[in-house]
């Protein structure tokens, strides 16, 4: 479906058991997601997991406007919702609310509930940017707010014995910017490491996105999903989201080191909220 420059899906929520019985291309059209970042138009995807809605929006020789989805129900697409747009192309620009925010390659910037006449635009057509839009039901409205990817909490993670060795960026966090539901980072692995967030975890009172990037054309991530004792893979390719249920694992191994920015929309923005998974239950 489209509206102007505005093309939206909508995703079903899955329950585990369904999950389970799925193959390769059921798994894909439920739970993956591509072709995020199509130059000149904004490409969102409206999901069932706690109503976020996961896109991108790629401004070429002029600027694009955020406009209300049927999905939201309401006149304005932040009426009743919050969002985060991370830049991970080149030099951009986003109006809000009569306000300018200029982010390079990795900043992100918050956007409170009620925030109206919001715009993408880049600052070269030969180097566009690339914002990765991510967005939850609010109700409360917080102060807009631009994080670079310097001003990010970092916490260095894993080992090089253990392939794991990255450094995550904690964008939202509860001494940093304040919001209803959305709770966004990124994670850098390092040369020669390749797995994330493993052991792993789930955490049933939040659903997660995943979107990977910094990948080269022959690269691939394997993103792991499902129950812990069922679990399941999706191959990725570079700049292609994956949504996570509350119900299920999320962890990948790639090809080769990488990046992803990892969203989540629930109950609450505890980081601690989470029930491990010892590697012993994992099948």
């Amino acid at each position: 479906m489209s509206q102007n420059h505005t093309d939206y899906t909508s995703r079903f929520a899955i329950d585990p058991v369904a999950a389970a019985a799925m193959g390769t291309d059921e798994l894909r059209h439920n739970f993956h997601i591509e072709d995020l970042f199509q130059p000149g138009r904004i490409s969102l995807t409206y999901t069932h997991y706690d109503r976020m809605i996961v896109g991108g929006a790629v401004p070429a020789s002029k600027p694009l406007r955020l406009e209300a989805i049927k999905p939201t129900g309401t006149k304005g697409f932040l009426d009743r919702r919050e969002m985060i747009a991370v830049n991970i192309g080149g030099s951009g620009t986003i109006e809000a609310g009569g306000q300018s925010f200029t982010l390079q390659a990795r900043d992100m910037l918050y956007l409170g509930m009620g925030t109206s006449d919001v715009s993408f635009a880049s600052t070269s057509d030969n180097e566009p940017a690339k914002f990765y839009l991510l967005s939850a039901p609010a109700h409360q409205a917080h102060p807009n707010r631009l994080i670079r990817i310097g001003d990010a909490r970092r916490v260095d993670l894993g080992s090089k014995d253990g392939c794991n060795e990255r450094s995550i960026f904690q964008f939202i966090h509860a001494d940093g910017a304040k919001t209803c539901q959305l709770v966004v980072g990124m994670t850098q692995l390092a040369p020669g490491s390749v797995w994330n967030t493993m052991p792993c975890h789930v955490h049933d009172r939040r659903m997660e996105a995943y979107l990977y990037f910094d990948l080269a054309d022959t690269t691939r991530v394997f993103h792991f999903l499902g129950e812990p004792d069922e679990t399941r893979h999706i191959v990725m390719r570079n700049e292609e989201a994956v949504l996570s249920p509350g119900w299920s694992i999320h962890s990948g191994a790639g090809t080769s080191n990488y990046a992803f920015i990892w969203a989540m929309a629930g109950d609450n923005v505890d980081y601690t909220d989470v029930d491990p998974v010892a590697m012993e239950e994992l099948r």
